[in-house]
């Protein structure tokens, strides 16, 4: 998960750079569009915090309480986050918005270091340097994004992928782009128009984009949180190594399940030859384990049962 920590502490420091302009301009122009984007970014900090504390909580050593690892506290740090979106970011948004809606007034000038500064123009200076220094983030983002998705397209690739860290910040980052530019939108229009209400609007509209950034990684990561299986491709390439064996007569099923991005557990069902000796059947299950964790270095855990295909059948009737 290198290229993901990399984009998290690079959104981390941007955001926290973003965070203090931000609040700086609220303060001095009472902007509340500036004030729903400072939120915003401390939001987005508190998260890049806690995919981090996920990253390393999940890279702590099975034990005998989690024989299989903790693998999947990543997810669960994920899912925290995007409630934190929901909650932190994007109803404080709407709740600001609503309240500057019902109260508008325009932008306040501000003295600093005994200049008279345009309230406008602060709000448009830190917007700018908001919107480069989250450029720069997203486009980390999509660099290590792009490195691991392949050939797929990003929503295809966002919903495929394991590693919820990556896609998390690479949607924060394009979600917080959007919600500047709304907040510029905002606050040039109240300008131009002279309808200080504008700013709320935007405000609004800043919320509605973060709750519905903050809804699609929860239903993501809710698959992940209870187990997703690993890709079809990967599955696929399984079953083939796995028939490649001559005593094979037929795979009666292949399951995998993730157990954390980069943790995949599989578990076959075989068909083999009556007659073949224990001895033989050792071997078969050493080199398939073998075989299956070389071709893929995700593969952790292997587990291979031996039963005949009218029993898998039947198991599977019973279950089902």
């Amino acid at each position: 998960m290198a290229e993901s920590t990399g984009a998290i502490y690079t959104a981390a420091g941007a955001n926290l750079a973003i965070a203090a302009a931000k609040f700086a301009g609220a303060f001095l122009t009472g902007s509340s569009a500036m004030l729903a984007e400072g939120a915003h970014s401390v939001v987005d900090t508190t998260n890049q915090i806690l995919l981090l504390v996920g990253i390393k909580s999940a890279q702590r050593p099975a034990d005998a309480k989690h024989p299989f690892g903790y693998g999947r506290e990543i997810y669960f740090y994920a899912f925290i986050v995007a409630l934190f979106i929901f909650l932190g970011g994007g109803l404080f948004a709407i709740y600001e918005g609503a309240h500057k809606i019902q109260h508008p007034e325009p932008p306040a000038d501000a003295t600093i270091l005994g200049y008279q500064l345009s309230g406008f123009w602060i709000n448009v200076g830190i917007l700018g340097f908001s919107i480069l220094a989250e450029g720069y983030s997203c486009w980390v983002a999509i660099q290590a994004f792009w490195a691991e998705k392949g050939n797929d397209s990003a929503f295809s690739a966002i919903q495929r992928s394991k590693d919820p860290a990556l896609y998390t910040i690479l949607v924060e980052d394009v979600a917080a782009l959007i919600g500047l530019v709304i907040a510029m939108a905002g606050v040039v229009l109240a300008r131009i128009l002279d309808m200080p209400v504008l700013d709320g609007w935007s405000s609004v509209g800043i919320g509605i984009v973060l709750i519905g950034m903050a809804i699609f990684l929860m239903t993501e990561t809710h698959g992940l949180l209870i187990g997703e299986a690993a890709d079809p491709t990967v599955v696929a390439a399984i079953d083939e190594a796995v028939r490649q064996e001559s005593a094979v007569h037929h795979v009666n099923e292949v399951l995998t399940q993730h157990l954390g991005p980069s943790d995949i557990l599989v578990n076959v069902s075989l068909d083999v030859e009556d007659a073949l000796p224990a001895g033989e059947i050792e071997r078969l299950v050493g080199r398939l384990e073998k075989r299956l964790k070389a071709q893929n270095a995700d593969v952790k855990r292997v587990f291979i049962e031996i039963q005949s295909k009218q029993a898998a059948k039947s198991g599977a009737a019973l279950s089902a």
